[in-house]
C-alpha cells in the first residue's frame, strides 16, 4: 500500500497529509531553499511548505514590479479558522506590494450546492468579506468580484477548454463517465478566475500567485498546463549555457508566424516576426542574440537562470502585440491543512471540527476543551512520558493561529513533550489566546463592517 499514488480531490473531505509524497509525486518545489523577505508566522514555522514558480513573484517583489495574488471563496457556509489562514497569506502578499483579486464562486456554488445567486451574494458579503476587512486586508488594493457578473471568466474557460479533453480531466481529477457535468465545467471557470487578472482589462500582464491548500493543486496544474499551451514562444535551457527560444505554431497563430495554407512559409513574414523577437530581447540588454529563422529558434548564450523570467515576460508582451493571449502560468504556494478539533480535516459542513470566526467565545471555550489531545491517559503517565504536540489540537491552533512568539511556542513544545505542561493546561493556554484573538476580531468586525462595499469591484456593485 505504501507504494500507491496519493490521490488529491479538491472537493473531498478526506485528504492525505503525507506532504513529502505529495511534493514528490506532483512535482512541487520545497520552500526549504526559498529566501522569503519578511517571512510570516506561516513561513517561519514551515506551514507553507511548497510552491510552484514562487521565484517569479519574489523577483517582482525585489524589482518593485507589479504582481497579483488571487484567492476565492465558496459562498455556501461560514468562515472558519482554516479560511483565515489563507487570508493571512493574502494579507502578507498585499503587504509586500501585491494587488489582490478575490473570486466569489457563486456559479459553482449554485451548480454544485444549490445556493441561489442572491443567497450566495449575501453569504459572501456577510460571512466572508466582512471578516476580510476585520482581518486587515486593505480595500484599496483588493478587488472582490462574482463569477456570475464577470463574463471574461467564463469566456476564458470556454476558449481554453478546446485545449484540454476528458482524458486529461480523468487524469487530473479522477472524473469518470458518471461525473456530474457541473464538476466538469467548474474547473474551467476556475481557470478563467486564475488567469483573467493578467488580461489588459484587469491589471495587465504580471505574475499572479495563488495561495492554496494542497488539495487545490489540481486546479493549478490544469491552469498552468492550459496557459503554457497558448504560448507562441517557448523558453528552454540551452545545451551548454543560456536559453533557446522556439516558436510554437498553432492553428490560431500559424498565419501570423508565416505559415501559409499550403504548408509553405512566408519567409518575409517569418523574418519580420524574428526581427521583432530579437528587438524585444535587445531591450533587456543582451548583445549575443543568435537568430535562426530557418530552424525556428533564437539563442541567448549569456542568459542566466535569473534572466529567464525577464525573457518570458518580454516574449509574452511581444506575443500580445502580435495578437496572442500572452498568458503567464500562475505561481502558487501550498500550506498544510489546519487540523480539525476532532483530529480530522476542518470543514464548514462539520461544525464540531472547527471554530467559526463568528462563534460565541463561550462556545469556543467548550470546543477547545473537547478538542483532540496529544496528552497521556493519566496525569502520572503524562508526567512520566510527556505529551505529543504534533497531534495536539490546542498546541497546533496556537502554532497556526494564536501565538506569534516563536521562542515562547518552542518553549511550550519542549515543556509539553517533557510532561511539564499537562494536556488540560495546554488547552487552557489555547483558550486564553483564542479568546483574546477572536474577541479582538469581533470588535474589528464591528469597526470595519462599513468598508465591505469598498472591497467590491465595479461589476460587483449593484
Amino acid at each position: 500500500m505504501g507504494g500507491e499514488d496519493v490521490v488529491i480531490d479538491p472537493w473531498g473531505s478526506a485528504q492525505s497529509t503525507d506532504y513529502s509524497r505529495i511534493t514528490e509525486q506532483f512535482g512541487l518545489a520545497s520552500m526549504d531553499d526559498v529566501s522569503v523577505p519578511n517571512p510570516s508566522r506561516l513561513h517561519r514555522r514551515g506551514i507553507i511548505f511548497a510552491h510552484r514558480d514562487l521565484d517569479t513573484v519574489l523577483a517582482s517583489q525585489r524589482l518593485g514590479d507589479s504582481y497579483g495574488v488571487l484567492t476565492g471563496l465558496m459562498p455556501s457556509g461560514q468562515m472558519h479558522m482554516g479560511h483565515s489562514m489563507v487570508i493571512d497569506q493574502v494579507k502578507w502578499f498585499q503587504e509586500q506590494g501585491g494587488d489582490v483579486t478575490i473570486a466569489v464562486a457563486d456559479l459553482e456554488s449554485q451548480a454544485t450546492r444549490g445556493v441561489s445567486l442572491a443567497k450566495g451574494r449575501d453569504i459572501a458579503l456577510r460571512e466572508y468579506v466582512a471578516y476580510y476587512a476585520a482581518l486587515g486586508l486593505d480595500p484599496d488594493k483588493c478587488s472582490v468580484y462574482f463569477q456570475s457578473s464577470r463574463p471574461i471568466v467564463q469566456r476564458l474557460g470556454f476558449q481554453l477548454g478546446k485545449r484540454t479533453n476528458l482524458n486529461e480531466f480523468e487524469s487530473i481529477y479522477g472524473f469518470s463517465g458518471d461525473t456530474n457535468l457541473a464538476h466538469v465545467q467548474a474547473p474551467l471557470v476556475q481557470v478563467g478566475d486564475i488567469l483573467h487578472p493578467q488580461t489588459e482589462s484587469y491589471g495587465g500582464l504580471r505574475p499572479i500567485v495563488v495561495p492554496v491548500g494542497v488539495d487545490q493543486d489540481p486546479h493549478l496544474r490544469l491552469t498552468r498546463g492550459l496557459a503554457a499551451k497558448t504560448n507562441w514562444f517557448n523558453v528552454k535551457d540551452g545545451s551548454s549555457s543560456g536559453v533557446v527560444i522556439g516558436l510554437s505554431v498553432q492553428d490560431d497563430n500559424a498565419e501570423v508566424l508565416g505559415k501559409l495554407p499550403n504548408g509553405r512559409l512566408d519567409k518575409d513574414k517569418l523574418n519580420s516576426v524574428f526581427g521583432g523577437l530579437v528587438a524585444s530581447l535587445e531591450h533587456l540588454g543582451f548583445s549575443d542574440i543568435l537568430s535562426n529563422p530557418k530552424q525556428g529558434t533564437v539563442s541567448v548564450p549569456s542568459a542566466t537562470p535569473n534572466d529567464t523570467i525577464r525573457i518570458r515576460m518580454k516574449l509574452l508582451e511581444y506575443e500580445r502585440s502580435l495578437g496572442g493571449m500572452g498568458l503567464l502560468a500562475p505561481s502558487s504556494t501550498y500550506h498544510h491543512f489546519a487540523v480539525g478539533l476532532t483530529g480530522e480535516k476542518m470543514s464548514s459542513s462539520k461544525p464540531k471540527t472547527t471554530i467559526f470566526l463568528g462563534d460565541d467565545l463561550k462556545a469556543v471555550e467548550k470546543k477547545i476543551k473537547r478538542a483532540f489531545s496529544g496528552g497521556q491517559a493519566t496525569v502520572e503517565e503524562h508526567r512520566r512520558l510527556g505529551g505529543n504536540p504534533d497531534i495536539d489540537v490546542a498546541y497546533r491552533y496556537m502554532m497556526y493561529f494564536f501565538e506569534d512568539d516563536d521562542a515562547y511556542l518552542h518553549e511550550v513544545n519542549s515543556r509539553y513533550r517533557s510532561g511539564d505542561i499537562l494536556a488540560g493546561e495546554m488547552k487552557q493556554m489555547c483558550i486564553d489566546r483564542a479568546t483574546v484573538w477572536l474577541g479582538e476580531l469581533h470588535e474589528m468586525r464591528d469597526q470595519t463592517e462599513h468598508l465591505v462595499t469598498e472591497f467590491l469591484a465595479s461589476d460587483a456593485r449593484y
